[in-house]
């Protein structure tokens, strides 16, 4: 099944922050501009970054030992989104599989940096939250966010109503 940026939008990275209730404008066009930067809003695999967000088995290990681990509660409804057998036997491949479950674990990378979002129009304040916070290693800038926000949010056809 294919699916449009809007059913992205709406269907999983909406319905995930609300059901975290964690939703915001800025935060829902913080993880589309994400999904669009790190994979395109496809592909789902790179090397050891895997998944619509691009999230490496490290990284993914240190949100549950660093963060969830001090969140029982958001811990538990983390959980509650990945399915029960395949997370206990490989539960990097949810990143991959499962849309929610990945869109909350990347919320979470930025969740920890407890800083305050620029306001959700701002996709350059966006760009460097992104940079700063959730790719720091990255060699580009906040200007290939705001490129890839263009190109494959933005610019891309609307769904039929």
């Amino acid at each position: 099944m294919i699916f449009t940026t809007e059913d992205l939008r709406y269907l999983v990275i909406r319905e995930t922050l609300r059901y975290l209730n964690e939703w915001s404008a800025a935060k829902e066009n913080l993880l589309v501009g994400t999904a669009a930067q790190e994979s395109g809003l496809g592909g789902w695999h790179q090397g050891k970054r895997v998944g619509l967000y691009r999230i490496t088995p490290a990284r993914h290990q240190a949100v549950w030992d660093k963060y969830l681990i001090h969140h029982p509660h958001m811990a538990s409804e983390i959980r509650g989104l990945a399915g029960q057998h395949s997370f206990l036997k490989d539960p990097h491949a949810e990143l991959i599989t499962n849309l929610k479950y990945a869109t909350a674990i990347a919320w979470m990378i930025y969740r920890r940096s407890e800083q305050v979002l620029p306001e959700a129009h701002d996709i350059k304040g966006l760009g460097v939250y992104w940079l700063r916070h959730f790719h720091p290693k990255y060699p580009g800038s906040p200007d290939d966010f705001v490129t890839s926000y263009a190109l494959l949010v933005e610019d891309r056809p609307q769904a039929a109503a």
